[in-house]
């Protein structure tokens, strides 16, 4: 059944990065709402250059809703100033992005690991010291993980097994914002990723590495379907819930006393959890916009 679009859709990508990943979630998403009847078109955050001053865009693109594939925040946040409908919200993206952000917005209200966001410092500035280590240190206890704020496929992730490893890291880290977290021992290199849409959650994985003490599968993790329990679902739809968010990847630690929020991200990619579950993410988010446009 096909449904006809009198508005103007477009999928807002980065220009900078790509990768299978991104074209196959790009390609995904085009296909399922033109399944729909309805056409996105693709769009760079290159092409999409507004005036700041007077809040018009450059080009000749008026799009009536976006899908903003993309962490280009000030972009987004120019274009709801213009009236366009966003999925996800420039705010959502911006508070996913930042992992400090996301457990400040979601702390007292939701399970997750005991997280202390370190104090804010310049770059070339270093942190000159470390009794906030310390303080931090007494709370989580060895080992720990630290965490850059701003970093994806877990590649921005360490863990700390003593107080010499966590000040190296830091060093390392000092011009970049980090959190530093209770590691959940029972829950090493294996996490549960979820996927939201519109408040439900479509598709679960599994991620195993015997490796690494991150999951992820760029590191070298593999990834099975995972039929989820009645807290880990209800977590996880909170957690899209409460962010805000249209559609989300959210990721779960499983520890002694139930599973825990680990992150959220407004934009996880499909490959993996299709190839486990046969789920294709882009088909539930198509649907999703389009109801919420009205056009279903």
């Amino acid at each position: 059944m096909l449904y006809h679009m009198k508005k103007c859709g477009i999928l807002i990508v980065n220009a900078f990065i790509g990768g299978a990943g991104f074209t196959d979630a790009y390609e995904r998403l085009c296909a399922a709402m033109r399944r729909r009847g309805v056409s996105l078109v693709l769009k760079t955050n290159a092409e999409l250059l507004l005036d700041a001053s007077s809040g018009g865009l450059l080009s000749a693109v008026r799009p009536d809703f976006a899908i903003l594939w993309d962490k280009d925040v000030r972009l987004g946040l120019q274009l709801e100033r213009m009236g366009v409908r966003l999925y996800n919200s420039a705010r959502a993206v911006a508070v996913c992005d930042d992992k400090a952000l996301t457990h400040i917005a979601l702390g007292g209200k939701l399970p997750m690991p005991k997280t202390v966001v370190a104090p804010f410092t310049y770059p070339n500035a270093g942190y000159g010291g470390f009794s906030f280590l310390r303080e931090a240190e007494k709370h989580l206890s060895y080992p720990l993980v630290i965490k850059e704020c701003f970093g994806s496929y877990g590649a921005q992730v360490y863990l700390a097994r003593s107080a010499a490893e966590a000040e190296a890291i830091l060093i390392k880290t000092a011009e970049r914002p980090v959190l530093l977290q209770e590691f959940i021992a029972e829950s090493a290199g294996t996490d549960i990723r979820v996927i939201v849409v519109g408040d439900r959650a479509v598709a679960a994985m599994r991620r195993t590495n015997r490796a690494d003490f991150r999951a992820n599968l760029a590191n070298g993790g593999t990834a099975q379907s995972h039929t989820l329990s009645a807290e880990e679902e209800a977590l996880a739809v909170s957690a899209s819930r409460e962010l805000k968010l249209d559609f989300c990847g959210v990721d779960l630690l499983l520890s002694k006393s139930g599973p825990l929020l680990c992150e959220v991200n407004s934009n996880a990619q499909f490959k993996g959890i299709l190839s486990c579950t046969g789920v294709d993410a882009a088909e539930h988010i198509a649907e999703h916009v389009l109801r919420q446009e009205g056009l279903l």
